[in-house]
C-alpha cells in the first residue's frame, strides 16, 4: 500500500520534512533512490543530459562503495546526492541505534546534508536524531516505478497527472524499477520540457 500523491494532512503532520517546494517558477525536482546501479544509473544520467536536467540521487552507501566511478560520474554532471542509509534499512523494522549507526556508516562513504529514509519509513526518535545533521527529503509524487504490478503506462500517468510546480518526484535507479523507469522517464522529461518546466537538483 502506497500513495502516489502525498496528502496535505501528512505534510502537515510532519512539517519538519521537506515534501515539496513552494515555487512560482515551473520547476520540478526529480529524485532517484537506491543506486548507483551500473545497468540503470548511467542510462538515467544520459537521459537527464539530453534535457540539461539536474536531479538528486539518494544513494545507498554500499552501492557507492561498489561503484565509486559511477558515483563520481553523478557528481561530475552536477547532480546532487543524498544519504539513503548504507544497507537500505526500513526504520520501522530496525531498532534506532543500529539504524542511526547505518546512517553514519553511509556518511563515511560520502558526504551530504540531505537524507531520505528507505521506504519513507523512520520513527520519530530516528527522525529527531537525523534532523540534527540532515535535511530530510520526502516527496510529493511517487511514480511507483518499483511496483511490478504497476504498468509502465500507469507509472507515466502517476507522474504526469500529479506533478506540478515545486513537486519532488520519486524514481528508482534500480533493476527492479528498470522497465517502468525506461518507459516513463524520457516521456516525463519531454512532456514537462515542452510545457516550459526545468528540472533542478535539491540543494542544502
Amino acid at each position: 500500500m502506497y500513495l502516489v500523491k502525498t496528502p496535505k494532512v501528512l505534510k502537515r503532520t510532519y512539517p519538519k520534512y521537506i515534501w515539496d517546494f513552494t515555487s512560482i517558477e515551473k520547476t520540478i525536482y526529480l529524485t532517484f533512490d537506491d543506486g548507483p546501479t551500473p545497468e540503470i544509473t548511467s542510462w538515467v544520467l544520459d537521459e537527464l543530459k539530453k534535457y540539461n536536467a539536474k536531479a538528486t540521487f539518494f544513494c545507498i552507501g554500499k552501492n557507492v562503495e561498489q561503484h565509486p566511478d559511477l558515483f563520481n560520474h553523478i557528481l561530475a554532471q552536477e547532480h546532487a546526492v543524498g544519504n539513503h542509509t548504507y544497507n537500505h534499512l526500513n526504520g520501522w523494522e530496525t531498532k534506532s541505534f543500529p539504524y542511526l549507526k547505518d546512517v553514519v556508516k553511509c556518511s563515511k562513504v560520502f558526504q551530504s546534508a540531505l537524507f531520505r529514509p528507505p521506504y519513507g519509513k523512520l520513527t520519530r526518535f530516528q527522525a529527531k536524531a537525523i534532523l540534527s545533521d540532515y535535511t530530510i527529503i520526502m516527496w510529493d509524487v511517487l511514480s511507483a516505478d518499483f511496483d511490478k504490478n504497476c504498468s509502465p503506462e500507469k507509472c507515466l500517468k502517476n507522474v504526469l497527472q500529479n506533478a506540478k510546480k515545486g513537486s519532488i518526484v520519486v524514481f528508482h535507479d534500480s533493476l527492479k524499477a528498470e522497465k517502468n523507469l525506461k518507459y516513463t522517464l524520457p516521456k516525463v522529461l519531454e512532456h514537462f520540457t515542452k510545457l516550459g518546466f526545468q528540472f533542478k537538483a535539491i540543494t542544502n
